[in-house]
């Protein structure tokens, strides 16, 4: 009985299907970027991020109504300006950089709801703002299939370049700052990517759900990055099955199911995590 409430939506509803299989092609390079994040102490970055992307999708939607592509376009475009101006405002102010991006998602946000609510119906800004994922549509799930592509192959070709500007971001400034900044523009660009394309899922209020979550998660577990970053996706895998069947059969909003089953698995790694969760921790100890 159990198995077939398991499986039985994704063999009989073709919405359910396209939708996992949106949400397992998007874990596969959105909890990388997420882990990458976390390791830079970034992890707010990517929510403010999330926020900034707002008035390009409303832009986006004003000329194409719901068209993922166009909407993706403005949503990078958005995401981007606001990553390169908050960049441009610490090193020419006293601010930090992410004094700089709190200034300037705030604005984004607010400007972003207010160009929604002058046009379209309230259900379009929900979409928009908590997400979509069981109207994903073919084109839909081909744009993720090209972002995650971009994005996997892009880790591995810069794998290096990313791991040196984590861990030793110094090193890079002393040796040629134009580098350390051009690999920082170059990652906040496929952290865009990523949320642009994640915001069909879980929107743009909770894309960087699925982008931070999982890799929290496998931080509480595992040392090894390579373990970390795939124990992630698999975290990613299993909170987007069980928040699609428990949407299904207790009609909750997917995209947040989703999210909080990865906050779920987020509180359980804190306390029984092998790698210094506290419950484990403290039996350890005694």
């Amino acid at each position: 009985m159990m198995i077939h409430m398991l499986f039985d939506p994704f063999i009989n509803c073709g919405y359910m299907r396209r939708a996992i299989v949106a949400c397992c092609v998007l874990s596969i390079s959105i909890t990388p970027i997420g882990s990458f994040l976390m390791l830079r102490r970034m992890s707010l970055v990517g929510d403010v991020l999330s926020h900034a992307i707002l008035p390009g999708v409303a832009i986006g939607y004003f000329f194409s109504g719901m068209s993922f592509m166009i909407m993706s376009i403005g949503g990078f475009i958005s995401g981007l300006m606001v990553a390169i101006l908050s960049t441009w405002i610490s090193e020419k102010t006293l601010l930090q950089q992410d004094a700089s991006f709190a200034g300037l998602y705030l604005g984004s946000l607010a400007f972003g709801v207010v160009l929604m609510s002058l046009h379209g119906p309230n259900v379009d800004l929900l979409d928009l703002l908590f997400g979509s994922i069981l109207s994903v549509n073919l084109l839909n799930l081909e744009c993720i299939g090209i972002i995650s592509t971009i994005t996997l192959l892009t880790i591995a070709l810069f794998y290096r370049a990313l791991i040196i500007e984590t861990f030793d971001p110094d090193f890079l400034r002393d040796n040629n700052i134009e580098v350390s900044r051009c690999i920082q523009i170059f990652f906040l660009s496929i952290v865009m990517l990523n949320l642009v394309a994640s915001f069909q899922v879980t929107g743009t209020l909770m894309s960087v759900g699925l982008m931070m979550l999982p890799g929290l998660s496998a931080r509480c577990w595992v040392k090894s990055l390579m373990h970390m970053l795939l124990l992630s996706v698999f975290i990613a895998f299993f909170c987007s099955w069980i928040g699609l069947i428990g949407s299904f059969y207790m009609f909750l909003p997917a995209g947040p199911t989703i999210v909080l089953c990865g906050s779920i698995i987020f509180l359980i790694s804190v306390l029984f995590g092998r790698n210094r969760g506290i419950l484990f921790f403290v039996i350890y100890k005694k």
